[in-house]
């Protein structure tokens, strides 16, 4: 997208946060100001994970038809608003009103002299990669949707270990007898995949791993493989409370021999960045790297 075609912007706003949409309101005003045309009222996501039965995930709010989507909130609001925009590609700059703000780079006081500078075209773009998932049972797909972070299968509290066969390509690659397994995409490799135990993975490069969670045998390590790769999981005994999760934010009931299968989604999500901050400063500052 070329500055000259960002013609709307919408806003999004976390929910229950007062200061977010007193600002949203104020930024509304100024986009008006400014030539850009608003796209509907802003839109507060919502801040409850939902059971999915395979309908639409995208939202049908005008904002997220929007050249330019600004997101007030912190990064479960960008996870939500990189959901609801479907298979559209718009530029999205995050805000952060959160507590870590990892995808939401800019500072509050940043706001608007960045936006000045990404109506003249002095932007840079972070093109993140994102997953499609499909939950399949007796080859009927029951569900499907596009992951930010990761595709998880992970057991109720009081559940037994699990076993889930993973297929890559039409081959074999191994039964991992977990508390579940994490599907990750870069941009993800920094959240639940590090907790378990994964690694970091660069944003930009061609990857997913694939991460057991609490493996019974410690020989089953995360293994990283190629983002162009077809991906299969099955369920080989359930024994209630198997839940397949997107992004944390929609979850799915899992049954005995239940697929889920996972590709590459055809589009990206693609974030502005703040020109005087790296990938290297987020890791440093944000998560504590090294430190």
């Amino acid at each position: 997208m070329t500055p000259s075609s960002i013609k709307s912007a919408g806003v999004v706003v976390k929910p229950n946060n007062p200061d977010a949409l007193r600002t949203a309101l104020e930024l509304s005003e100024w986009l008006e100001t400014h030539g850009l045309a608003t796209a509907g009222d802003p839109f507060v996501q919502s801040g409850k994970p939902a059971e999915n039965d395979g309908g639409p995930a995208e939202s049908t709010s005008p904002v997220f038809a929007a050249d330019l989507i600004i997101v007030l909130g912190g990064d479960g609001t960008m996870i939500s608003t990189a959901r609801s925009i479907g298979d559209r590609e718009p530029l999205v700059m995050g805000v952060n009103y959160g507590s870590l703000g990892y995808l939401t780079e800019f500072r509050i006081e940043e706001m608007f002299p960045a936006l000045e500078a990404i109506i003249a075209g002095e932007f840079e773009i972070d093109s993140r990669v994102m997953l499609r998932a499909e939950h399949i049972r007796n080859d009927t797909v029951r569900a499907s949707g596009r992951v930010l972070n990761d595709v998880v299968i992970n057991k109720a509290a009081l559940a037994r270990i699990i076993e889930i066969d993973v297929s890559l390509n039409g081959q074999f690659v191994n039964s991992f007898r977990a508390d579940g397994l994490i599907v990750s995409t870069p941009t993800g490799s920094t959240a639940y995949n590090l907790s378990a135990g994964g690694p970091i993975i660069y944003p930009s490069m061609n990857a997913v791993v694939l991460t057991p969670i609490c493996p019974f045998t410690l020989t089953n390590r995360p293994i990283v493989v190629p983002d162009s790769a077809e991906i299969e999981l099955k369920l080989i005994n359930e024994n209630e409370g198997v839940v397949l999760t997107l992004d944390g934010q929609i979850g799915h009931t899992m049954a005995d021999g239940d697929r889920v299968k996972i590709s590459k989604s055809r589009t990206t999500f693609n974030i502005i960045q703040p020109p005087n901050r790296n990938y290297f400063d987020v890791l440093r500052n944000k998560l504590k790297w090294g430190r």
